[in-house]
């Protein structure tokens, strides 16, 4: 049976651009279905799916947002219209993937209805924005961006192969046949940096040979938030969460924050979690020239190039246990923590940069003062890399998920 390929856009201002995409698409065996969420003229490719069906979803109207002439809104309201629309359409099994294209706002829109849609659906944004910050519209999902290189205005010499490709991208994704062996196991997910790769290694092993499938997560901000959808979703069992290093960020001012709700989600979900301290020694930023003024007189270790690691003092690591404390206080699930006395991370440690027995022991106090009773707290005089720490981890959350 055909996939259909949901095309998202401005087809008032960009519509030959859809509609030579949708030509390269259908041509390769895939159907399309047309959205459009232009508001200014009428549609130069004819859509399936029109303007004022989307307004309508984004509640508005088409003539309500052409009367009303805020820009900045029709935006909004499209962007939540489409959304809304491509869920469903994908919930009734209507479509397979999605490709958009365009400008700021046709990046907004585009990759806002991508949003919608799970991790793993294919999703392709061509973007003139795609080769700086693409974060805000990337977020924690799977989103594709190809940078347009020209701006999107017209088939030329070189839009035409841009174009030709993106269309080529989304066709091969949603052909594409993915094995779905031993996806009946249960899933787990992990959170892990560098600095507790050890840790967080061997856990997994155990877990895996206890007949789960575990899933890492880099805990680089995105990775906090895309861990935390999927434990919304429904899609987990329980949470490893060793490595809580983007509370620092966000209590400091590093670039790794995943958000103020950060190691809220397990416990709201009732989900099995054990959590660890991992990487609490650190927040990130990137090379030394982007660190803050504010904090030159800090004690610093260059991780690479474009990683500069800052540490956390006594006064910020108290904080951060009474911040993790609160969170963990308002749990549903079974919810453990375990204390390695001996260090955070593989820097923090005896006769290492980060080394700090007193910063350890104002965030070990401070979170047994302010934990609840409904949380379990086990410290262990041990490193956070050492074996017996990673097995207790894993033994502990397994004795949860019973």
């Amino acid at each position: 049976m055909a996939k259909t390929v949901c095309m998202v856009g401005t087809m008032d201002t960009k519509g030959i651009e859809f509609g030579f995409i949708k030509e390269q698409i259908e041509a390769a065996g895939v159907t399309t279905c047309v959205v459009n969420t232009g508001i200014l003229g009428e549609p130069q490719l004819a859509p399936d799916i029109s303007a004022d069906e989307v307004a309508q979803a984004g509640g508005s109207s088409l003539k309500g947002l052409r009367d009303e002439g805020d820009r900045g809104n029709s935006v909004a309201v499209m962007a939540q219209g489409a959304a809304a629309l491509i869920a469903k359409k994908y919930a009734a099994g209507e479509i397979d993937g999605i490709i958009s294209l365009g400008g700021s706002a046709g990046t907004t829109i585009g990759t806002t209805a991508m949003q919608a849609l799970p991790v793993g659906v294919p999703k392709m944004m061509v973007s003139t924005l795609a080769s700086g910050d693409t974060s805000p519209y990337v977020q924690s999902k799977d989103i594709s961006m190809m940078y347009s290189v020209v701006d999107i205005a017209g088939i030329n010499r070189l839009s035409r192969q841009i174009l030709a490709n993106a269309a080529g991208a989304i066709v091969g994704m949603v052909n594409a046949e993915v094995s779905q062996a031993g996806t009946d196991k249960p899933l787990i997910a992990a959170t892990m940096f560098g600095v507790t790769t050890p840790c967080v290694t061997k856990a997994r092993e155990i877990l895996e040979a206890a007949g789960y499938e575990v899933l890492v997560f880099h805990a680089t901000g995105t990775g906090g938030r895309a861990m935390e959808d999927l434990v919304k979703g429904g899609f987990l069992e329980g949470v490893l969460d060793v490595t809580t290093t983007e509370l620092a960020d966000e209590l400091v001012g590093g670039i790794l924050s995943a958000g103020a709700e950060r190691l809220e989600a397990a416990g709201e979900e009732g989900l099995p979690q054990v959590v660890a301290p991992g990487a609490l020694d650190m927040v990130n930023f990137g090379p030394p020239d982007t660190v803050p003024e504010k904090f030159r007189d800090r004690h610093f270790y260059q991780h690479n190039p474009t990683v500069t690691l800052m540490r956390t003092t006594a006064e910020e690591t108290a904080e951060l246990g009474k911040i993790m404390a609160d969170k963990l206080n308002q749990a549903k699930g079974p919810t453990t923590v375990l204390i390695p006395i001996q260090g955070v991370s593989a820097i923090d440690k005896t006769g290492e940069p980060f080394d700090s027995p007193e910063a350890r022991d104002a965030w070990r106090e401070s979170l047994k003062a302010h934990i609840g009773e409904n949380v379990t707290v086990i410290e262990m005089d041990a490193h956070i890399n050492d074996d017996e720490f990673a097995t207790k981890l894993a033994e502990m959350l397994l004795e949860s998920l019973k």
